[in-house]
Protein backbone atom coordinates (compact mmCIF):
# COMPACT_ATOMS: atom_id res chain seq x y z
CA UNK A 1 0.00 0.00 0.00
CA UNK A 2 2.63 2.67 -0.04
CA UNK A 3 4.18 1.78 -2.66
CA UNK A 4 1.08 2.60 -4.14
CA UNK A 5 0.52 6.18 -2.34
CA UNK A 6 4.26 6.82 -3.67
CA UNK A 7 2.96 6.09 -6.47
CA UNK A 8 -0.10 8.67 -6.59
CA UNK A 9 2.42 11.08 -4.60
CA UNK A 10 4.63 11.03 -7.33
CA UNK A 11 1.84 11.66 -9.76
CA UNK A 12 0.54 14.51 -8.22
CA UNK A 13 3.55 16.26 -7.92
CA UNK A 14 4.51 15.95 -12.02
CA UNK A 15 1.01 17.40 -12.67
CA UNK A 16 1.88 20.44 -10.39
CA UNK A 17 5.34 21.03 -11.96
CA UNK A 18 3.06 20.85 -15.98
CA UNK A 19 0.59 22.67 -14.35
CA UNK A 20 3.01 25.38 -12.87
CA UNK A 21 4.89 24.99 -16.31
CA UNK A 22 1.82 26.12 -18.04
CA UNK A 23 0.88 29.07 -15.57
CA UNK A 24 4.01 30.75 -16.14
CA UNK A 25 4.26 30.44 -19.93
CA UNK A 26 0.93 31.96 -19.55
CA UNK A 27 1.64 34.47 -17.08
CA UNK A 28 4.81 35.74 -19.07
CA UNK A 29 2.73 35.74 -22.35
CA UNK A 30 0.44 38.23 -20.77
CA UNK A 31 3.28 40.34 -19.62
CA UNK A 32 4.89 40.33 -22.93
CA UNK A 33 1.48 41.26 -24.44
CA UNK A 34 0.86 44.09 -21.81
CA UNK A 35 4.25 45.36 -22.81
CA UNK A 36 3.81 45.50 -26.10
CA UNK A 37 0.36 47.72 -25.72
CA UNK A 38 2.34 50.32 -24.36
CA UNK A 39 4.15 50.83 -27.00
CA UNK A 40 3.65 53.08 -29.90
CA UNK A 41 1.46 52.01 -32.63
CA UNK A 42 1.76 52.52 -35.97
CA UNK A 43 0.03 55.55 -37.36
CA UNK A 44 -2.58 53.02 -38.87
CA UNK A 45 -3.22 50.50 -35.66
CA UNK A 46 -6.00 51.19 -33.20
CA UNK A 47 -4.78 51.47 -29.58
CA UNK A 48 -8.52 51.79 -28.07
CA UNK A 49 -8.22 48.53 -26.83
CA UNK A 50 -4.68 48.74 -24.92
CA UNK A 51 -5.73 50.40 -21.47
CA UNK A 52 -8.33 47.10 -21.18
CA UNK A 53 -4.73 44.78 -20.28
CA UNK A 54 -5.22 44.70 -16.58
CA UNK A 55 -3.40 42.69 -13.41
CA UNK A 56 -7.43 41.42 -13.19
CA UNK A 57 -7.77 40.35 -17.00
CA UNK A 58 -4.23 38.88 -17.03
CA UNK A 59 -5.61 36.68 -14.04
CA UNK A 60 -8.77 36.04 -15.20
CA UNK A 61 -7.00 34.28 -18.54
CA UNK A 62 -4.71 32.64 -16.28
CA UNK A 63 -7.52 30.91 -14.95
CA UNK A 64 -9.42 30.41 -18.22
CA UNK A 65 -6.60 28.09 -18.52
CA UNK A 66 -5.43 26.11 -15.70
CA UNK A 67 -9.19 25.71 -14.17
CA UNK A 68 -10.40 23.22 -16.62
CA UNK A 69 -6.80 21.62 -16.82
CA UNK A 70 -6.91 21.67 -12.57
CA UNK A 71 -9.77 20.18 -13.05
CA UNK A 72 -9.19 17.21 -15.51
CA UNK A 73 -6.35 16.42 -13.48
CA UNK A 74 -7.78 16.29 -10.22
CA UNK A 75 -10.71 14.20 -11.99
CA UNK A 76 -8.22 11.57 -13.36
CA UNK A 77 -5.76 10.98 -10.59
CA UNK A 78 -9.08 10.42 -8.28
CA UNK A 79 -10.43 7.99 -11.15
CA UNK A 80 -7.19 6.22 -10.98
CA UNK A 81 -7.44 6.10 -7.02
CA UNK A 82 -10.18 4.86 -6.85
CA UNK A 83 -9.44 1.62 -9.52
CA UNK A 84 -5.88 0.88 -7.46
CA UNK A 85 -7.92 0.69 -4.18
CA UNK A 86 -10.26 -1.52 -6.46
CA UNK A 87 -6.81 -3.81 -7.78
CA UNK A 88 -5.79 -3.94 -4.38
CA UNK A 89 -9.48 -5.21 -2.66
CA UNK A 90 -9.53 -7.91 -5.43
CA UNK A 91 -5.77 -9.02 -4.71
CA UNK A 92 -6.25 -9.33 -0.66
CA UNK A 93 -10.07 -10.58 -0.72
CA UNK A 94 -9.10 -14.09 -1.15
CA UNK A 95 -6.48 -13.88 1.72
CA UNK A 96 -9.26 -12.16 3.98
CA UNK A 97 -11.36 -14.54 2.99
CA UNK A 98 -9.33 -17.36 4.21
CA UNK A 99 -8.12 -15.67 7.43
CA UNK A 100 -11.91 -14.78 8.33
CA UNK A 101 -12.44 -18.36 7.86
CA UNK A 102 -9.56 -19.72 9.57
CA UNK A 103 -10.68 -16.73 12.56
CA UNK A 104 -14.46 -18.05 12.13
CA UNK A 105 -13.88 -21.63 13.11
CA UNK A 106 -13.73 -22.94 16.38
CA UNK A 107 -9.92 -22.53 16.66
CA UNK A 108 -8.59 -25.03 19.48
CA UNK A 109 -4.64 -25.38 20.07
CA UNK A 110 -2.35 -25.75 16.96
CA UNK A 111 -1.06 -29.30 16.66
CA UNK A 112 2.53 -28.40 18.37
CA UNK A 113 3.32 -25.13 20.29
CA UNK A 114 4.38 -22.18 17.68
CA UNK A 115 7.79 -22.42 18.43
CA UNK A 116 7.92 -25.69 16.53
CA UNK A 117 6.79 -24.50 13.45
CA UNK A 118 9.67 -21.36 14.09
CA UNK A 119 12.28 -23.88 14.63
CA UNK A 120 11.14 -26.19 11.70
CA UNK A 121 11.66 -23.22 9.18
CA UNK A 122 7.71 -24.45 7.68
CA UNK A 123 6.91 -20.68 7.42
CA UNK A 124 9.80 -19.83 5.56
CA UNK A 125 8.79 -20.08 1.89
CA UNK A 126 10.57 -18.77 -1.35
CA UNK A 127 11.29 -15.48 -3.01
CA UNK A 128 9.04 -17.24 -6.01
CA UNK A 129 4.98 -16.94 -5.27
CA UNK A 130 2.70 -18.27 -7.79
CA UNK A 131 -0.76 -17.06 -7.79
CA UNK A 132 -2.65 -19.60 -6.08
CA UNK A 133 -0.28 -19.97 -2.89
CA UNK A 134 -0.74 -15.80 -2.99
CA UNK A 135 -3.48 -16.63 -0.64
CA UNK A 136 -1.31 -17.91 1.94
CA UNK A 137 1.71 -15.39 2.52
CA UNK A 138 1.16 -12.38 4.70
CA UNK A 139 4.42 -10.98 4.10
CA UNK A 140 8.19 -10.61 2.37
CA UNK A 141 11.25 -10.72 4.34
CA UNK A 142 14.02 -8.37 3.85
CA UNK A 143 15.71 -11.12 1.72
CA UNK A 144 13.05 -11.28 -0.83
CA UNK A 145 11.59 -14.97 1.15
CA UNK A 146 7.95 -15.08 1.18
CA UNK A 147 6.39 -15.82 4.75
CA UNK A 148 3.39 -18.39 5.59
CA UNK A 149 0.69 -17.71 7.59
CA UNK A 150 1.19 -20.19 10.46
CA UNK A 151 -2.20 -20.21 11.74
CA UNK A 152 -2.62 -21.23 7.97
CA UNK A 153 -0.21 -23.56 8.02
CA UNK A 154 -1.91 -25.20 11.35
CA UNK A 155 -5.48 -24.91 9.64
CA UNK A 156 -4.50 -26.91 6.41
CA UNK A 157 -2.39 -29.72 8.45
CA UNK A 158 -5.47 -30.08 10.35
CA UNK A 159 -7.03 -30.63 7.04
CA UNK A 160 -4.63 -32.79 5.32
CA UNK A 161 -4.56 -35.16 8.58
CA UNK A 162 -8.33 -35.12 8.30
CA UNK A 163 -8.45 -35.84 4.50
CA UNK A 164 -5.57 -38.85 4.28
CA UNK A 165 -7.56 -40.39 7.78
CA UNK A 166 -10.70 -41.12 5.22
CA UNK A 167 -8.25 -43.58 3.45
CA UNK A 168 -6.85 -47.17 4.13
CA UNK A 169 -3.04 -47.49 4.57
CA UNK A 170 -2.79 -50.09 1.43
CA UNK A 171 -4.37 -47.52 -0.68
CA UNK A 172 -1.99 -44.38 -0.26
CA UNK A 173 1.47 -44.25 -1.75
CA UNK A 174 3.93 -41.17 -0.56
CA UNK A 175 6.35 -39.86 -2.91
CA UNK A 176 9.25 -37.99 -2.05
CA UNK A 177 11.91 -37.48 -4.42
CA UNK A 178 13.99 -34.61 -2.31
CA UNK A 179 16.61 -36.19 -0.09
CA UNK A 180 15.78 -33.52 2.35
CA UNK A 181 12.73 -36.18 3.58
CA UNK A 182 13.75 -39.81 2.78
CA UNK A 183 14.95 -40.52 6.38
CA UNK A 184 11.42 -39.06 7.91
CA UNK A 185 9.48 -40.10 4.82
CA UNK A 186 10.76 -43.75 5.56
CA UNK A 187 9.65 -43.39 9.32
CA UNK A 188 6.40 -42.24 8.43
CA UNK A 189 5.72 -45.09 6.08
CA UNK A 190 7.01 -47.61 8.93
CA UNK A 191 4.73 -46.43 11.58
CA UNK A 192 1.59 -45.68 9.26
CA UNK A 193 2.15 -48.75 7.04
CA UNK A 194 1.82 -46.48 3.65
CA UNK A 195 4.08 -47.14 0.46
CA UNK A 196 6.98 -44.61 0.42
CA UNK A 197 8.97 -43.89 -2.43
CA UNK A 198 12.10 -42.01 -1.55
CA UNK A 199 15.18 -41.39 -4.08
CA UNK A 200 13.12 -42.94 -7.40
CA UNK A 201 9.92 -43.45 -8.40
CA UNK A 202 9.41 -46.23 -10.41
CA UNK A 203 7.99 -44.67 -13.94
CA UNK A 204 4.53 -46.04 -14.87
CA UNK A 205 4.00 -48.00 -11.09
CA UNK A 206 0.58 -46.91 -10.71
CA UNK A 207 -0.25 -46.86 -14.78
CA UNK A 208 1.06 -50.02 -16.27
CA UNK A 209 -0.15 -53.08 -15.15
CA UNK A 210 2.14 -55.24 -16.88
CA UNK A 211 5.05 -53.97 -14.73
CA UNK A 212 5.67 -56.80 -11.42
CA UNK A 213 5.39 -53.86 -9.60
CA UNK A 214 2.61 -52.66 -10.37
CA UNK A 215 0.18 -50.99 -7.51
CA UNK A 216 -3.00 -49.60 -7.86
CA UNK A 217 -4.02 -46.44 -4.98
CA UNK A 218 -6.57 -44.71 -4.42
CA UNK A 219 -4.46 -41.49 -3.03
CA UNK A 220 -1.18 -40.00 -3.83
CA UNK A 221 1.25 -37.83 -1.36
CA UNK A 222 3.06 -35.67 -3.22
CA UNK A 223 5.78 -33.56 -1.47
CA UNK A 224 6.81 -31.50 -3.86
CA UNK A 225 5.13 -31.30 -7.51
CA UNK A 226 8.38 -30.13 -9.11
CA UNK A 227 10.36 -32.98 -8.05
CA UNK A 228 7.31 -35.35 -7.84
CA UNK A 229 6.01 -34.69 -10.90
CA UNK A 230 6.17 -38.40 -12.54
CA UNK A 231 4.03 -39.89 -9.60
CA UNK A 232 1.73 -36.84 -9.89
CA UNK A 233 1.18 -37.28 -13.60
CA UNK A 234 0.60 -41.14 -13.17
CA UNK A 235 -1.74 -40.00 -10.53
CA UNK A 236 -3.87 -37.31 -12.77
CA UNK A 237 -4.11 -39.92 -15.32
CA UNK A 238 -5.41 -43.24 -13.40
CA UNK A 239 -7.82 -40.19 -12.05
CA UNK A 240 -6.67 -40.98 -8.60
CA UNK A 241 -6.82 -38.46 -5.20
CA UNK A 242 -3.90 -36.18 -4.64
CA UNK A 243 -2.76 -34.70 -1.08
CA UNK A 244 0.03 -32.12 -2.15
CA UNK A 245 2.78 -30.46 0.28
CA UNK A 246 3.15 -26.92 -1.38
CA UNK A 247 5.56 -24.69 -1.35
CA UNK A 248 4.92 -20.49 -2.05
CA UNK A 249 6.48 -21.84 -5.47
CA UNK A 250 4.23 -24.63 -6.15
CA UNK A 251 0.85 -24.96 -8.68
CA UNK A 252 -2.17 -26.81 -6.53
CA UNK A 253 -4.19 -26.56 -9.05
CA UNK A 254 -3.85 -30.86 -9.36
CA UNK A 255 -4.66 -31.32 -6.15
CA UNK A 256 -7.55 -32.31 -4.17
CA UNK A 257 -6.42 -31.12 -0.95
CA UNK A 258 -2.78 -29.22 0.28
CA UNK A 259 -0.67 -28.70 2.73
CA UNK A 260 1.28 -25.47 2.84
CA UNK A 261 4.96 -24.85 3.70
CA UNK A 262 8.30 -25.25 3.42
CA UNK A 263 8.83 -28.43 1.75
CA UNK A 264 12.40 -28.14 0.94
CA UNK A 265 13.86 -28.02 4.54
CA UNK A 266 14.35 -31.60 6.32
CA UNK A 267 13.52 -30.07 9.63
CA UNK A 268 10.04 -28.59 8.08
CA UNK A 269 9.10 -32.15 6.33
CA UNK A 270 10.19 -33.84 9.40
CA UNK A 271 7.91 -31.80 10.89
CA UNK A 272 5.04 -32.11 8.50
CA UNK A 273 6.11 -36.33 8.45
CA UNK A 274 5.46 -36.51 12.05
CA UNK A 275 2.48 -34.35 12.65
CA UNK A 276 0.79 -36.49 9.65
CA UNK A 277 2.05 -39.87 11.36
CA UNK A 278 0.57 -38.70 14.50
CA UNK A 279 -2.74 -37.64 13.70
CA UNK A 280 -2.97 -40.68 11.17
CA UNK A 281 -2.55 -43.32 13.31
CA UNK A 282 -4.52 -41.50 16.15
CA UNK A 283 -7.45 -41.17 13.75
CA UNK A 284 -7.15 -45.29 12.90
CA UNK A 285 -6.14 -46.37 15.78
CA UNK A 286 -3.11 -47.39 15.08
CA UNK A 287 -0.79 -48.48 18.30
CA UNK A 288 3.14 -48.10 16.93
CA UNK A 289 5.67 -46.25 18.88
CA UNK A 290 6.18 -43.02 16.23
CA UNK A 291 9.83 -40.93 17.64
CA UNK A 292 9.41 -38.07 19.49
CA UNK A 293 9.16 -34.78 17.19
CA UNK A 294 12.72 -34.13 18.28
CA UNK A 295 13.60 -37.26 16.17
CA UNK A 296 11.90 -35.55 13.19
CA UNK A 297 13.14 -32.45 13.25
CA UNK A 298 17.02 -33.39 14.28
CA UNK A 299 18.54 -31.83 11.25
CA UNK A 300 19.06 -29.29 8.66
CA UNK A 301 20.58 -29.57 5.73
CA UNK A 302 22.84 -26.55 4.87
CA UNK A 303 20.71 -23.89 3.03
CA UNK A 304 17.03 -25.09 4.25
CA UNK A 305 16.48 -22.03 6.13
CA UNK A 306 16.71 -20.04 2.46
CA UNK A 307 14.16 -22.47 1.52
CA UNK A 308 16.23 -24.02 -1.29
Amino acid sequence: MVGIIDEIEEKIEEEEEAIKEIAEKIVGKAKKIKKASSKPKKEKEDNSDADAITPELIKAAEEESIKPDIERKKKELLENVKKLKEKIAAEEITSEELKEKVKGKKKGEMLVPLEEYVKSGIYLGTKVVTPQMKQYVYRRRADGLAIFNTDIIDEKLKEGIEFLSKFDAKDVILVCKRQAGWKTAEMFGKVTGIKVFTKKYPAGVLTNTQLAEFFENELTIVCDSWLDKNALNDTLNVHKTILMVCDTNNFPKDANQTIIGNNKSTRSLGLIFYLLARGYCKAKGIETNIPDIDWWTAEEEKGAEMGV
